[in-house]
């Protein structure tokens, strides 16, 4: 099971992102991030673990942002890492994503957002096992 939590409003929306987070937390996960928009940049923040690791993290920053997103993520593709945590991004930071499950048709989406200029990030990791 995954979660998926958001705000926009006046107040810090980290504190409110975490919150919502935390009370997820029963549900079961792997790793955890926000996405917010704080002086007209966009920021990803994400990490592997529990949430108190992702809040760590943030609180190192001190990000005050009255809009984002936040997901803690059950790994049912992809092992648990932070590159697989979401939110995912493009290049810039100018989209955001969060989702459950699979996206079947990713390919054919992620096309579509080339043919308009977007770059996506590629991180490959390599895994090689020797018998």
């Amino acid at each position: 099971m995954c979660g998926i939590v958001g705000y926009i409003g006046t107040k810090n929306c980290v504190p409110v992102l975490l919150n919502g987070l935390k009370r997820l937390e029963y549900r079961g996960y792997d790793s955890a991030g926000i996405g917010v928009i704080e002086n007209n940049k966009s920021l990803v923040v994400k990490n592997k673990g529990k949430v108190s690791l992702l809040e760590d993290k943030l609180e190192e920053l001190n990000i005050n942002s009255n809009i984002g997103i936040g997901h803690t993520r059950w790994a049912t593709h992809g092992i648990p890492n932070e590159i697989n945590a979401h939110p995912h991004s493009n290049e810039d930071n100018s989209i955001f994503l969060i989702h459950n499950g699979i996206i079947e048709n990713y390919q054919v989406l992620k096309k579509g957002l080339m043919s308009f200029g977007y770059k996506f990030k590629v991180k490959l990791i390599l895994k090689f096992l020797f018998i």
